[in-house]
């Protein structure tokens, strides 16, 4: 398939072309020819010539596992970002998906019309390749378009506060003239000028009474905390944790992070429990071994994994692992609250921590966070 594909890139980019062109009479752009679906077939090809070598799995890296699930790969990445480049060039959530339908469809037409046959685990990894890019492109336009939402919402907020501070500002003016002037002993309370005074007090306690009504009726807002660039925090992390690999005897590896990333909470505590899950890499990998720190999006979620080649879990171990003193490891230098801890704090920001399993490799800790825009 992948000879096929690469044969024929240009009549497939052109007939994807058409099928954009026929709905609603739209042609591609040049980002939807250059960015998008492009880019996705060469990561196609790129995919299923390393399933026919001697190390299949490592097409993972460029296309992702199968089932779903928050992973770092270069179809996540470039599928993200079409998601967006739609998203700003506004279109709909329906033409994310069709942009990946346009190409399969594309291939299978110009298979059965050159009579190309396949075998059933190409097909089955195109699939798979075009799971993970519809389902990561769907998330990112999704959260794009949330964080659109609500910086309109933000946007009519401040409007309304504007409003607000004027008429407060114009009421307590014509109320402090009327005081002023009742003080002089100039005019008397009874007369017009008590009546300003009166009148003015009254709206002020009116407008008052509707803006605290608002707030309630809003509730609390979970934006409180002011959020904090990913990539600084990933970076903070790499420094101090650079030092311990090299005394465990192994080495550590961080992906790059997009500056462009935020997060909220406790911006120490998130550090710490980081931290923890790379002592307990450094720990129980084998030694000589890499261990692999990276940070990215997935739609509304911030992902943070820990991968390490400790040679993978028994059975029931992963059950257990976080809970208060559990040692299942051969060095109990420790005390068994590392992994308890980390997970606590995680909680506490409104993340999980989870663990998978590779066997006969080793262990991937994933934390997943809420994922905030960085102000403007």
């Amino acid at each position: 398939m992948h000879d096929f594909l690469e044969n024929n890139r240009d009549e497939l980019a052109r007939r994807c072309r058409v099928k954009v062109g026929e709905r609603a009479g739209r042609s591609a752009t040049e980002r939807q020819l250059q960015d998008g679906i492009p880019l996705f077939l060469n990561q196609l090809i790129s995919t299923l010539r390393i399933e026919q070598t001697q190390t299949p799995l490592d097409s993972r890296r460029v296309s992702g596992p199968a089932g779903g699930g928050a992973v770092l790969s270069e179809v996540s990445v470039s599928a993200a970002q079409h998601g967006k480049d739609l998203l700003d060039l506004g279109l709909t959530v329906d033409q994310v998906v069709h942009d990946y339908g346009d190409l399969c469809q594309a291939i299978t037409d110009l298979a059965v019309e050159r009579d190309a046959p396949f075998h059933v685990d190409e097909f089955r990894t195109l699939n798979r390749c075009l799971d993970n890019a519809i389902a990561e492109a769907v998330l990112e336009f999704g959260f794009q378009k949330d964080a659109l939402t609500a910086d309109a919402h933000a946007y009519d907020t401040r409007e309304k506060m504007g409003y607000f501070a004027h008429e407060l500002r114009n009421l307590l003016g014509t109320a402090s003239l009327a005081f002023s002037a009742a003080k002089q002993g100039s005019l008397g309370l009874g007369g017009a000028t008590g009546t300003i005074l009166e009148r003015s007090l009254a709206s002020l306690e009116k407008l008052i009474t509707a803006s605290l009504e608002d707030v309630r009726t809003l509730g609390l807002r979970d934006g409180v905390l002011d959020a904090f660039s990913l990539a600084e925090l990933i970076s903070e992390i790499d420094s101090a944790a650079t030092l311990s690999a090299k005394i465990h005897g192994c080495t550590l590896s961080v992906a790059p992070v997009d500056p462009k990333l935020a997060l909220t909470g406790t911006r120490d505590v998130l550090i710490a429990a980081v931290a923890n899950l790379l002592q307990n890499a450094f720990k129980f990998t084998q030694p000589g071994t890499q261990i692999v720190l990276t940070a990215y999006a997935s739609g509304n979620r911030i992902h943070i994994d820990v991968q390490d080649h400790c040679g993978g879990l028994a059975a029931g171990v992963a059950d257990n692992m976080f809970m208060p003193f559990s040692q299942s490891g051969n060095d109990r230098s420790g005390v068994g609250l590392g992994l308890t801890i980390a997970k606590q704090s995680i909680t506490a920001n409104g993340g999980e921590l989870t663990v998978r399993s590779i066997t006969g490799k080793g262990c991937v800790f994933m934390i997943s966070l809420p994922r905030r825009q960085m102000p403007t």
